[in-house]
């Protein structure tokens, strides 16, 4: 498993894109809202630091993946939610302010738990004494990735809203093709991986996703957080940047264990089809629905 260049500078370029897209259909509003009912941005951060951490430890002890393989999974687990669960979100209806701030808010708080759940992971499944330093520029990356766009976006809709509401349709359609392009992308460059290791790992991965997303969305709602934020944190939970967890294991100063990043490269190529299916679950009847009052608090 190694980076691809083309991925490695088209990736990037493809969730600003697509986050600019996102920022046209956003308000200070939006935000206001978050921050007026925190519960839901507890809820998740709380499944995606302290939930997701054990399942994923039980999967990997129950699948009996081998150590490094383990140890990847757990990295996986380790990493904030992905952009692209922005743009997942906001096809199911969720609710992406929610997104974006459960996004910026938990690669903040990855830079202290990143390294302690993989350092604890080496040390577990490998008895290994090498650790990972904090990672301030990855994380300043998925800031830069995340904000600039969107607040670029925001300042669009803000100035010209009638030429931000035009381009809303035609920028979710270039957004569409832009994920489908990354996929067939990376499909094409690592198939040989997915064949090789698909059947060790591909279950674990799938059933962590599956999980995943079920920790995200049913939480929320059994702690009575309304539908769209529900949506929002399963696609949160459930779209891990895997990007991140790659570079890490790859890493010649870091991991430097090209099969910690099966798992998440496996995972990445999964969650593209499961979130999809997930988002067209949930969002079923939404046109016809009368949207939720929140009255979370």
């Amino acid at each position: 498993m190694t980076a691809s260049p083309l991925l490695t500078a088209f990736l990037p370029l493809a969730l600003g894109i697509i986050m600019l897209g996102l920022g046209l259909s956003l308000t200070l509003t939006d935000f206001a809202r978050v921050v007026k009912y925190p519960k839901p941005v507890m809820v998740g951060l709380a499944c995606q630091i302290l939930l997701l951490p054990l399942v994923c430890f039980l999967i990997a002890n129950g699948f009996g993946l081998e150590s490094a393989l383990a140890v990847g999974l757990m990295l996986l687990a380790a990493s904030p939610g992905g952009t692209t669960a922005n743009l997942f979100s906001h096809l199911a209806h969720g609710d992406v302010a929610l997104n974006i701030t459960l996004t910026a808010v938990n690669s903040l708080i990855a830079i202290l738990t990143m390294p302690l759940l993989v350092n604890l992971s080496l040390s577990w499944f490998m008895a290994s004494d090498q650790a990972i330093p904090l990672q301030f520029a990855k994380v300043l990356q998925v800031f830069a990735i995340v904000l600039l766009p969107v607040a670029l976006g925001m300042l669009i809709r803000r100035y010209t809203p009638a030429f931000a509401a035009r381009m809303q349709k035609p920028m979710k359609l270039v957004a569409v093709l832009f994920l489908a392009f990354t996929i067939v992308l990376a499909l094409a460059k690592d198939w040989q991986t997915v064949v090789e290791y698909a059947p060790v790992v591909g279950l674990a991965a799938l059933s962590f996703n599956l999980l995943s997303l079920a920790v995200g969305y049913c939480v929320p709602r059994l702690l009575n957080i309304p539908k769209r934020q529900a949506i929002a944190i399963g696609m949160e939970i459930g779209i891990h940047n895997g990007t991140l967890a790659i570079a890490l294991a790859l890493s010649p100063s870091l991991l430097n264990n090209p099969t910690m990043a099966v798992p998440a490269a496996l995972y990445s190529l999964i969650m593209f089809f499961t979130a999809a299916g997930f988002g067209w679950w949930v969002s079923r009847g939404h046109v016809a629905a009368q949207p939720e009052v929140e009255t979370t608090h």
